[in-house]
């Protein structure tokens, strides 16, 4: 018998995996999280740091959830998804892209991570290679080494739009090469990935790599359109949901499009992982599909106001965005000249001056110099930010690089 709680709690700690031991913090969290105790502390902080819409849901998906709700929809469904929810999301993508995906293709999962999680759960063994930009979303690494996968992070440019090199993208592949992740919109840095790059794409995996394309912020385009992997290939996998477009982060409800042969392995994970994705949600998200146009123009109107405001001003200050981000709600600035820390710059930004930004290092070594500003927040925040930042920064000496 243990001799106290000490002694059990050392011991249970021991039997903590290494994998949750070693996976990072996400930073983004770590500064609302700070933010949110200086707030009830009674500090003016202005939240530029999360990545989540400051709308409310479309209201005739909230009334078609409230409804659901009253019908008792409130029960475990078909694992891979309503068949109504799934015709929805086929003819969206006819709409949006001219495609005829089958609904037998799409499987509704609990939000866009879900997705992720079962489309690597099913195609990735200890040791598969997964190649990322570096920069990248947060949360890939982890989605990969759930499954002891191995991210492969390759380096990409400023200015060739942080997009992948497709001849760097051969030289990374391997015999243990299994997926490359491809995000246009891109999380952190606004920036799209265009139909050429992608096909260079397709050829550089084409038989020994699956493109997983998380477009998750299609729709969140200020000039011309994303296009979807599916244009190019069928081979691929989509990753997307109804958190951004739709601002219904709440609702927890995502969806893959995969080939034919993963339908099955995906839907077994997910009967065993998750039994089923919620039930009433699937139907506000029928109508958001369907009925939410006029919402959702209106929303992208006013984050591209968001959008040229901070570009302005952030050009005002001597920050220089050298590709303009047209998509997603994000600027990934270069700060490299006031700090060698941009981890440590963030939260001094933070308690200084109460803008909560997030760190270019979220995102991989590659976002070091980097900050990433959501303007998921309104004008008027925005503007009040910014005067903030341009103080703080004209205060700071700048770092001589030669």
């Amino acid at each position: 018998m243990l001799a106290s709680i000490t002694e059990y709690q050392t011991v249970a700690q021991n039997k903590i995996s290494k994998r949750a031991t070693d996976m990072p913090p996400f930073l983004a969290m770590e500064v609302l999280e700070k933010a949110s105790a200086m707030e009830r502390e009674g500090r003016s902080v202005i939240h530029l740091e999360v990545g989540e819409p400051d709308f409310d849901s479309p209201p005739m998906a909230i009334e078609a959830g409230i409804k659901a709700l009253r019908e008792g929809r409130t029960h475990y469904t078909h694992s891979l998804g309503h068949p109504e929810l799934r015709e929805a999301i086929s003819a969206w993508q006819k709409r949006q892209y001219g495609l005829d995906v089958s609904p037998d293709r799409v499987v509704v999962t609990m939000g866009s991570s879900g997705a992720m999680l079962l489309a690597f759960a099913a195609t990735l063994d200890p040791g598969s290679e997964v190649i990322l930009t570096d920069p990248h979303y947060a949360c890939y690494p982890n989605f990969i080494t759930a499954f002891e996968g191995v991210p492969i992070r390759t380096q990409v440019r400023e200015t060739d739009g942080f997009q992948y090199d497709p001849n760097v993208v051969r030289d990374a592949i391997t015999d243990r090469t299994r997926s490359l992740v491809l995000n246009s919109p891109a999380n952190p840095t606004g920036t799209l990935t265009t139909p050429k790059r992608m096909q260079e794409l397709v050829e550089a995996v084409e038989g020994r790599a699956t493109i997983v394309s998380d477009e998750v912020y299609h729709g969140l385009v200020y000039k011309g359109r994303a296009s979807s992997i599916l244009e190019i290939t069928d081979k691929a996998v989509v990753v997307s949901g109804f958190s951004k477009l739709f601002a219904m982060t709440g609702w927890r409800l995502g969806y893959a499009i995969v080939p034919e042969y993963l339908v099955r392995p995906i839907q077994k994970l997910q009967q065993n992982l998750f039994i089923s994705p919620p039930d009433y949600p699937q139907f506000a998200a029928i109508a958001a599909l369907e009925e939410s146009t006029d919402d959702v123009a209106k929303m992208i109107t006013e984050y591209d106001k968001r959008r040229r405001l901070v570009l302005l001003r952030l050009a005002e200050m001597g920050l220089s965005v050298l590709t303009e981000p047209i998509g997603a709600f994000y600027v990934f600035v270069n700060v490299a000249q006031y700090t060698n820390d941009v981890y440590k710059f963030a939260f001094e930004v933070l308690e200084k001056i109460g803008v909560a930004i997030t760190p270019g290092v979220d995102f991989g070594p590659g976002g070091e110099g980097y900050v990433r500003i959501s303007y998921a927040n309104s004008i008027e925040n925005i503007e009040e930010a910014m005067r903030r930042f341009s103080d703080y920064i004209s205060s700071l000496p700048t770092i001589d690089r030669k």
